[in-house]
């Protein structure tokens, strides 16, 4: 079992699989830098406030003896939304890479025909021959 773990691990495909993990993980701070920086503000000009705190209240809560509200509820859409523009961005982008890696790569040959022998009718007229001697 550890020897088939080790011709697995070792395989390309999961050092290639984990590199990507990386960079996907690295590209996808960038594209939330992106959609919180400048696809949010350009959105929450449309709404007249910050796109990230768009939100709902579902239940009005109550002041406290401190003075400080408690027990509200809210339907925050605003931050799902941006993580929503973020996963189609990340999505598109990895399409587009693993749709070019795809045309970068050599078509593989078809494997060269095996030689062609002589036929099951020569096979057997031959043995036919040989036990007419």
């Amino acid at each position: 079992m550890l020897k088939e773990f080790k011709e697995f691990a070792m395989k390309g495909n999961l050092v290639d699989i984990a590199v990507g993990f990386v960079m996907g993980a690295a590209f996808n701070k960038v594209v939330a830098s992106f959609t919180g920086g400048i696809v949010s503000p350009l959105i929450g000009l449309i709404f007249n406030s910050d796109f990230k705190d768009l939100k709902y209240k579902l239940k009005d809560g109550t002041l406290n003896d401190a003075g400080e509200m408690v027990g509200e509820v809210y339907l925050e859409y605003g931050t799902f939304l941006t993580n929503v523009i973020d996963f189609i961005i990340v999505a598109f982008v990895m399409f587009m890479v693993v749709k070019g890696v795809n045309k970068m790569k050599k078509k593989e040959e078809p494997a060269p025909e095996a030689p062609a022998g002589p036929s099951q009718e020569d096979l057997l007229a031959e043995i036919r021959d040989l036990l007419k001697k």
